[in-house]
C-alpha cells in the first residue's frame, strides 16, 4: 500500500470479506482461504527443496515457533541464522533448538547475530523465510525491512504496538503481494480445525444475525524479570518488555487480540466504535511499569451489534480465555460448540484439531512447497489494530471511532531510533521509580 492510498475502513473490511467468504475454498493441505493466497506461478515452489529458515528474536515464543517449523514434513526445512538482542538469549534458544532438532540446526558462530540491529545482518544471509518473533514493538520495522530484503515471512503477533506501526504493517503487506512473498501471523486460532469448521458454520446462518459477542482473556500476572545492576534502563525495559507500551502495547494488545481476532473473523469486519474503562487496581509494584491490570471495552460493528471485550490480570478473580457469540437463533463458543435457543448442541467440532501453534506453520510450509503464497498480513494488522483501538478507549476514556484511531498520529514505539543498549529508552523513570500510568479523561491517543 503506497502511503497515498486509502486506509481500511471497518465497514470496508467487513464488506470485502463478505465477498471472499461467499467465493472462497480451502486449498489442500492448507487452512488457508484460496481468496487469501496468491499462487506463485513465477515464483519458486519448494517441492521437496531445503527451505532455509532465519529467526529475529530467540525468546521463549521465538524457539518454540522454530522448533514447530522444523516439525513440518513434506521436504527439508534447516536453521540457518539466529538473531536477537541479547547474546544469551541466541545461545539459549541455538541449545533449545538443537536439542530437538540436531541434524536440522546449521548456525555456525557467524551466523549468530547479536544486537539491536542484528536483524539486518540476518537479513543478509542466503534463507528463504525468516520468523519474526521479537516484542512486537519491533515488528513493522523488522517485517518492513523483511520484505525489502525478499524473505516469505512468519511473524508472531502482534504486529505493532501504534497505530502508525500498523499502517507501516499494512504498507509491507501490500509490498510482499508484488514481490511474491508469503506472510503468514501467529494468530493460531485461525489454522485450528475446530474453530474453522465452527466458524464456517456461523457465517453460513447457524444462529441467524449475530447481535451480541464476547471476548475475554482473565488470567493472572505473567512472568517479570528483575532488575540487575550492570543493566542499562533501555536494557531492563526490554528484558520486561511486557510491562511497557513502548515495546508490548498493554497485555490487551499482546494476549487479547486473539480474542478479538476470533470475533472479526467470525463478522467479516471490525469494530467501528469503542469505549470502555480500565485501570491498575491491584498490579502497584514500581517494577511493573505501565500497563494495566484490567480492560473492559464495548466495540460497536458497522451492523450495530456489540462486543463485549474484557481482559484482566487481577489475582482470585474470575479467570476465562474464550469466545462466545449470541444469535436470533441461538449461541455458540466458536471454538467448537453451536447451540440453539433451547441449549441443544447443534453442532460440535470440539475434536476436529485444535493446537494451531503447530499448524500454522504445516499450513505455511505446505502452502510454500506448492507455490501457493498465503498473505495473512491484512487481516494481522487489522485484528492488532482492534487490540490497540480498546486500549485507546480504555487509556483515554473516550468514545473513538475507527477511523480516527487508524489514522492517530501518535507514536508510541519510534523503535528505527534505537541502535544500542545504551540508547535513551522512550518511556523514563519517575523520580521516586516506578512509571507513569496512563489516566482516563487526561491521556491523549489521537
Amino acid at each position: 500500500m503506497h502511503e497515498s492510498s486509502p486506509l481500511p475502513s471497518a465497514k470496508g473490511a467487513a464488506s470485502r470479506r463478505s465477498f471472499l467468504k461467499h467465493s472462497s475454498l480451502l486449498v489442500a493441505g492448507s487452512a488457508i482461504a484460496a481468496s487469501q493466497v496468491q499462487i506463485a506461478q513465477a515464483a519458486h515452489s519448494f517441492g521437496s527443496d531445503t527451505i532455509k529458515i532465519g529467526l529475529v528474536g530467540c525468546g521463549g515464543r521465538g524457539t518454540q515457533a522454530a522448533v514447530q517449523a522444523l516439525n513440518t514434513t513434506g521436504g527439508d526445512v534447516k536453521l540457518v541464522a539466529l538473531a536477537d538482542a541479547f547474546a544469551d538469549r541466541v545461545q539459549a534458544a541455538y541449545r533449545g533448538i538443537k536439542g530437538r532438532h540436531s541434524e536440522k540446526v546449521d548456525v555456525p558462530k557467524e551466523r549468530q547475530f547479536v544486537g539491536l540491529e542484528s536483524y539486518k545482518e540476518l537479513l543478509k544471509t542466503d534463507i528463504d523465510l525468516v520468523i519474526l518473533a521479537t516484542p512486537p514493538g519491533f515488528r513493522p520495522l523488522h517485517f518492513d525491512a523483511a520484505v525489502a530484503a525478499g524473505k516469505h515471512v512468519f511473524m508472531e503477533k502482534p504486529v505493532a504496538v501504534d497505530a502508525a506501526g500498523v499502517r507501516k504493517v499494512l504498507a509491507a503487506t501490500e509490498e510482499a503481494k508484488k514481490k511474491s512473498l508469503a506472510v503468514a501471523v501467529g494468530l493460531q486460532r485461525r489454522h485450528e480445525r475446530r474453530y474453522m469448521h465452527c466458524i464456517e458454520k456461523l457465517q453460513e446462518g447457524a444462529i441467524g444475525d449475530i447481535i451480541l459477542s464476547r471476548a475475554y482473556w482473565n488470567g493472572t500476572t505473567p512472568w517479570l524479570k528483575l532488575r540487575q545492576p550492570e543493566w542499562t534502563e533501555l536494557e531492563y525495559q526490554m528484558r520486561n518488555w511486557y510491562y511497557f507500551n513502548w515495546i508490548c502495547g498493554d497485555h490487551i494488545v499482546e494476549q487479547h487480540i486473539h480474542n478479538l481476532d476470533v470475533i472479526n473473523w467470525i463478522k467479516n469486519g471490525y469494530p467501528v466504535s469503542a469505549q470502555g474503562q480500565g485501570g491498575c487496581e491491584v498490579r502497584k509494584g514500581k517494577e511493573y511499569g505501565e500497563i494495566f491490570d484490567h480492560h473492559m471495552i464495548e466495540f460497536t460493528y458497522a451492523d450495530g451489534s456489540t462486543m463485549l471485550s474484557q481482559c484482566r490480570h487481577i489475582p482470585g478473580c474470575w479467570n476465562e480465555v474464550a469466545e462466545f457469540v449470541h444469535g436470533t437463533k441461538g449461541k455458540a463458543n466458536p471454538s467448537g460448540l453451536i447451540y440453539d435457543n433451547d441449549g441443544k448442541v447443534t453442532f460440535d467440532s470440539t475434536k476436529d484439531g485444535g493446537d494451531g501453534h503447530q499448524q500454522e506453520h504445516h499450513d505455511l510450509f505446505a502452502d510454500l512447497r506448492a507455490g501457493r503464497l498465503p498473505n495473512e498480513g491484512e487481516w494481522g494488522a487489522l485484528s492488532t489494530m482492534t487490540a490497540i483501538f480498546g486500549r485507546m478507549a480504555t487509556y483515554s476514556g473516550q468514545k473513538l471511532s475507527w477511523d480516527q484511531c487508524l489514522k492517530s498520529e501518535v507514536v508510541i514505539s519510534p523503535v528505527e531510533r534505537l541502535a544500542q543498549l545504551t540508547d535513551e529508552p522512550f518511556v523514563k523513570p519517575l523520580p521516586e521509580g516506578g512509571y507513569a500510568l496512563p489516566i482516563p479523561g487526561v491521556t491523549k491517543v489521537v
